[in-house]
């Protein structure tokens, strides 16, 4: 029965297969969503085509799992992102999972979720997880945490682990971004590091070391914090390409304040793109806008703009239009956590 329902893989979608240009000049000359979609397109190519600029893109809701890891992985391959800053969820119980060799499949959201629950098969929506290869997940961050020196750790000095062990064990050869990130000394932060399968590998750790009587590793989300502001200090520009909102949003902006309050001064993000279903109107930050943002001090103001759309549908026409346009090309990998280990900042 278990093996019936999780018989049909979710694939990724690859935009090098495809040429998104001419649907979004056409967008251009609409209306509504398709003319800010256009227009957060060439505000994104702008961004790639400034070379003083450190792109960050952030990542909240169940991306990966959707179909869109392949998307990203194209985007840190060929240089369109310098940082990532993205919830637990993607970068572990997504794309590490996969990159052990486990999958995601379709399924449907009429399902009978109590015999999911009783076959150890978990539900995003119409997306299926084997619950069990999850749990392995689990037990493979512990076991990069058991090997690892006790103390505090930012996550993205911990998500380089990752990406070390996936190399080291020759997995993740499956366009894991956490592998090639590792490869292109690319930062990943993931500031609810623990609100993710990689918490409970964490916890396992902690359990375990606090009965033997030993110190044990955790994740510092201060210290993920001082880093990327370090690298905001370190940037002349900085652009941001947002996918969902939530913590992974305030996250990346707020940077620009904690710069100025260690003595940066405030130098807003030049640039701003956000893909989002959320709704301004009940306060909440995953749909405040960006113009609103200018008022905190965080996003300036003329290259900005929000796109109201569900991210699978739109987000590959977007990283389509980048890739064909061809301005990543003159772009370098910035390798900024070779710059942060080496306390460069």
């Amino acid at each position: 029965m278990k093996k019936e329902i999780l018989s049909e893989k979710i694939h990724h979608i690859d935009i090098t297969k495809f040429d998104a240009t001419p649907i979004i000049e056409a967008y251009e000359r609409m209306a509504f969503q398709a003319r800010n979609l256009a227009r957060a397109s060439k505000i994104a190519d702008e961004m790639l085509k400034d070379e003083d600029t450190t792109v960050i893109l952030c990542l909240a809701g169940s991306l990966f799992s959707a179909g869109l890891k392949k998307v990203v992985h194209h985007m840190v391959r060929y240089n369109m992102v310098d940082v990532i800053v993205s919830n637990g969820a993607i970068i572990v119980d997504q794309d590490f999972f996969e990159a052990l060799g486990f999958s995601h499949y379709k399924g449907s959201p009429y399902a009978d979720d109590h015999k999911l629950m009783e076959l150890m098969i978990d539900r995003i929506y119409d997306t299926y997880i084997d619950e069990e290869e999850l749990r392995a997940c689990d037990s493979t961050v512990k076991g990069i945490a058991d090997n690892l020196s006790p103390g505090p750790y930012s996550s993205r000095e911990f998500i380089k682990e990752m990406g070390k062990y996936l190399y080291d064990k020759s997995f993740g050869k499956n366009d894991s971004v956490v592998l090639e990130a590792y490869l292109k000394d690319l930062p990943i932060f993931v500031p609810a590091f623990s609100d993710s399968s990689a918490g409970f590998g964490l916890v396992m750790h902690q359990w375990e070391r606090e009965k033997e009587g030993k110190q044990s590793v955790s994740i510092d989300s201060a210290k993920d914090f001082l880093e990327l502001t370090k690298i905001k200090l370190n940037s002349k520009n900085t652009g941001l390409i947002m996918i969902g909102g939530g913590v992974p949003k305030n996250f990346a902006q707020d940077i620009t304040i904690a710069a100025d309050l260690v003595g940066g001064g405030i130098h807003m993000h030049k640039y701003a793109i956000q893909i989002t279903v959320a709704d301004e109107r009940d306060g909440a930050l995953s749909g405040s806008t960006l113009k609103e943002a200018h008022s905190w001090g965080k996003v300036d103001e003329g290259k900005e703009q929000m796109v109201f759309a569900e991210a699978t549908l739109v987000f590959p026409l977007l990283v389509s239009y980048l890739y064909h346009k061809g301005s990543w090309k003159k772009r370098k990998a910035k390798r900024l956590n070779k710059l942060l280990d080496e306390g460069e900042t």
